[in-house]
């Protein structure tokens, strides 16, 4: 008995039994016994794993079946993922703010945040109306993410998404987003549609498929929420997003203030420890009403007034004796929306430059 290439190979000689006078001498047979199957390995394995996932959340045998096997690993995908991830901090020191504020508040962004602002100001005005969200905001955000619609991402959602998960980082996090793509399928959005950053983030919204599922929106009232090639749904799916946030109607994001010599940092520290973003909210401190923080000293350098009444937090993302930040929760509504208070911030000041504030 032998084996080529993996199948077992059986040589048979001898004499036929029976009477001596009847025996015949048989001839050397070869016959072929089919080795056991393989069973699959890596990437194959881990597919094999999202098809019975798939199936038990309910996505149709029909979108698997044209989704699932055919999925290759992205090496790049890996290698991006690879290079965000966090490196360990070797002391307390944060970069300045104003670097970040020259490359995502420009000139450009501003010109034209202004322009789109006015050409679709009758729909914004509308979604305003709908969900009580600043619509400056809104552009402002769709010009950070996207560059007003300019970069969306080209990466295919589905093969991103499978990628990240086998690597393993944030399996149960992106195992999750490739299953809600599946529904995105399943729910009629065209499978070519289906691309975005290397991390998952699709449309002009930069929405993870689950957020897609929960919160798109209709903005412009033909009955269908499109975040791939309709600007004023994508506005109106930011709103969505925003309200559900705890967006409150009517206030501003924040104020730029100037702080005294004399305030006691100490004195309004913030011991409270954030659920998530712990690290983004510790730079916060404790929350004063408008008119506790005018009693300290610390006064608006301009902007929108702020109720005496509400409450905000003070951030000085350069330090003391730099400009400094009143917060009110709108603030936290788009620290949910990517949590960086540099973002955060960045947003709200593109807002305002947009809406000639």
């Amino acid at each position: 008995m032998r084996s080529i290439n993996g199948w077992i190979l059986v040589g048979l000689t001898g004499v036929a039994p029976g009477p001596a006078s009847a025996q015949v001498a048989l001839q050397p047979v070869t016959v072929y016994a089919q080795p056991a199957a393989t069973a699959p390995t890596g990437f194959d394995a881990y597919k094999i794993w999202l098809i019975s996932r798939a199936r038990r959340e309910g996505v149709r045998e029909a979108t698997i079946q044209t989704s699932i096997p055919s999925l290759q690993l992205n090496n790049r995908v890996m290698e991006l993922d690879r290079a965000q991830q966090p490196q360990p901090r070797t002391s307390n020191f944060m970069a300045p703010f104003a670097p970040y504020r020259s490359e995502h508040v420009t000139s450009s962004l501003i010109q034209r945040g202004q322009t789109r602002f006015a050409e679709h100001w009758p729909r914004l005005h509308q979604i305003q109306t709908s969900y009580g969200v600043d619509p400056a905001v809104l552009m402002a955000i769709y010009g950070h993410e996207t560059s007003y619609g300019a970069i969306t991402g080209g990466f295919d959602l589905l093969q991103a998404l499978a990628t990240l998960a086998y690597e393993g980082r944030r399996r149960d996090f992106f195992e999750t987003e490739f299953l809600a793509t599946l529904k995105l399928v399943d729910i009629g959005v065209p499978r070519w549609r289906l691309k975005g950053s290397y991390a998952g983030a699709t449309g002009y919204p930069q929405f993870m498929p689950s957020v897609a599922l929960r919160l798109r929106a209709d903005g412009d009232g033909d009955g269908y929420a499109d975040l791939w090639s309709n600007e004023e749904d994508g506005f109106a799916s930011i709103a969505n997003y925003l309200r559900d946030a705890g967006w409150k109607r009517g206030i501003p994001w924040g104020i730029a203030v100037r702080t005294p010599a004399t305030l006691d940092r100490a004195a309004i520290r913030s011991f409270i420890t954030a659920p998530k973003c712990a690290k983004v909210y510790q730079r916060h401190s404790r929350w004063l009403t408008m008119a506790e923080w005018r009693a300290l000293g610390v006064m608006p350098y301009a902007g929108r007034p702020i109720p005496n009444s509400e409450l905000v937090t003070l951030l000085e993302p350069d330090g003391p004796g730099a400009t400094a930040y009143l917060l009110t929760n709108n603030y936290r509504a788009i620290l949910d929306y990517n949590c960086s208070n540099y973002y955060a911030l960045s947003v709200g000041l593109l807002a305002d430059a947009i809406a000639g504030r």
